[in-house]
């Protein structure tokens, strides 16, 4: 009996490839240098406000999951007002409707996430062990498979509380961060003395957020900044009007802000009065303190890919990868230009460390599509949600597995993502998102080989999946056209590999001279003999 073949495998359907949207804000920080009076002022009008704010953020956590008219924001504030003043109390209201609604859909998250999981497991559990039914593998051992129901009743106990959480409407919500709240029970292991955490608690906890107001004197009425002098002033609230040193209850500090990343930018909004919100956000493990200006941008919508492909424009194709970036200049018409460029990326240390080298790479693609005269960058719309939630079964097992799998967390695909956007919009480039479906496994089936013939630098797989990339941003198929690329390298010299595009031809020339083997062209005479 003839061995069963098995069904083939179908393809997923591909998203269209899309323009992301440009930053629609901006924020830049510059450090403030206190003496110690001023850091006694600001601690204790942050204490102060740090306090009221996290008695309404209890009041509209128990009022739950209701509508925007139903949140009683207008008597919440009143309340605040006598303890504070109108804007203050504005910045406090609005600070923790967002801090609720933030923590609504990380519950809403966390359930996908958990009910993926549950389903992952339950699929293998349904398969015997050592067996395998369609593309599901059930378990090695029974070992494992007790160990794979435990774990999948725990995920249920989670799911359980997610949902009640969610249908109650009052999600946990730490003041602080939950991450330094957790250290403060291992100590030792953290490397902190308990002053040294209260330092840090106590920081993390202070209310210095004062919100725009367009035609307010240089856009902020509680915290200004003088753009001539540098000077800043806050008002302070009711209870602490005593320590004011200036008209009308306002605190000058003794150190100016001047901005200089963006502060042009900056510049023209407060000499127009139009609206900027103001943090002052201490840093206690540097013991420094730091004023961060934000406002909202007027974006216009950028060109669709199908604009950019029909003006011609070029392209620079990035693939992210755990130590480097992968990158190749495309032209309209899909072909490479070049040789592959590849943009080291380290992801080790602390995170301002590696936000840092990843801005730096970022960097350097930026030049490298500057220089080449590029539109825009293409990236895969990476996210990684599924496979952290179900990684365990999907990724592989032991320690290869494990290794696998940590190597994908550690890929900062939303922060690469945000951080291009920013940076690419200065640049005066937009950044196409593609469907990353089978980009590595085409690339390099298709590209690797002809783009080693091309060049004479070292070709990776990642460089193919860089030209599977770019081809789909631009609308074409990954898979290149055929009879394209000449098989002898001197032919193959005339032409670029995976042309697209038709070579342009003189009208009127004569056609080479036939031979013998040259197979006639036109319609033959039907009455010429065969």
């Amino acid at each position: 009996m003839g061995r069963r073949r098995e069904k083939k495998r179908e393809l997923r359907s591909l998203a269209a490839p899309f323009t992301i949207a440009a930053p629609s804000g901006a924020r830049i920080r510059d450090r403030l240098r206190l003496n110690a009076a001023d850091e006694r002022v600001l601690t204790l009008a942050g204490e102060h406000l740090g306090g009221h704010q996290r008695s309404d953020l209890t009041a509209r956590v128990t009022l739950g999951n209701v509508s925007r008219k139903d949140t009683e924001r207008a008597a919440r504030k009143r309340k605040l007002t006598a303890v504070s003043s109108s804007r203050w109390a504005g910045a406090m209201t609005r600070s923790s409707e967002d801090q609720y609604q933030l923590s609504v859909r990380c519950l809403y998250d966390e359930r996908a996430g958990l009910r993926r999981a549950i389903h992952a497991i339950g699929e293998r559990l349904a398969v015997p062990c050592g067996r395998r039914k369609g593309r599901t593998r059930g378990y090695a051992d029974q070992d494992e498979r007790f160990q794979k129901q435990r774990r999948k009743q725990v995920l249920a106990s989670r799911l359980a509380v997610v949902e009640e959480r969610i249908a109650a409407g009052r999600p946990a919500i730490v003041v602080g961060g939950r991450r330094l709240a957790g250290k403060r029970h291992r100590l030792a292991d953290a490397q902190l003395t308990e002053r040294e955490w209260r330092q840090r608690w106590d920081a993390a906890r202070l209310f210095l957020t004062a919100d725009g107001e367009s035609g307010a004197p240089h856009g902020n009425y509680t915290i200004t900044i003088d753009p001539h002098d540098g000077s800043v002033t806050l008002v302070l609230p009711e209870p602490l009007r005593h320590l004011a040193n200036a008209p009308r209850g306002r605190y000058r500090l003794a150190c100016t802000a001047g901005f200089h990343h963006r502060r042009e930018e900056w510049l023209d909004r407060v000499s127009a009065h139009r609206a900027v919100r103001y943090d002052i956000v201490p840093d206690a493990t540097r013991d420094r303190w730091y004023l961060d200006a934000s406002w909202s941008a007027d974006t216009t919508p950028p060109p669709a890919p199908d604009e950019i492909r029909q003006r011609g424009e070029r392209l620079l194709a990035v693939d992210l990868n755990a130590d480097h970036l992968a990158a190749v200049v495309l032209d309209g018409h899909g072909n490479p230009i070049g040789a592959p460029h590849t943009v080291p990326l380290e992801l080790t240390g602390p995170g301002t460390t590696r936000d840092g080298r990843l801005r730096t790479a970022i960097t350097g693609l930026l030049g490298i599509a500057k220089r080449q005269g590029c539109a825009g960058l293409v990236i895969e719309n990476l996210g990684f949600a599924d496979a952290r939630a179900t990684g365990r079964e999907t990724m592989g097992r032991g320690r290869r597995g494990k290794q696998f799998r940590r190597t994908v967390a550690g890929i900062p695909t939303a922060r690469f993502r945000e951080r291009l956007r920013g940076m690419a919009c200065h640049a005066g480039l937009v950044v196409i998102a593609v469907d990353p479906a089978y980009t590595s496994i085409w690339g390099g089936r298709y590209w690797q080989r002809p783009l080693q013939q091309q060049t004479k630098t070292t070709v990776t797989r990642h460089h193919g999946a860089v030209m599977a990339i770019g081809r789909r941003g631009l609308g074409h198929r990954v898979r290149r056209r055929p009879g394209v690329t000449a098989p002898d390298q001197r032919i193959g010299q005339r032409r670029a590999t995976g042309q697209t595009g038709p070579l342009p031809r003189p009208r009127g020339t004569t056609s080479p001279p036939r031979t013998t083997g040259t197979p006639p062209r036109g319609r033959q005479d039907p009455a010429a003999p065969r």
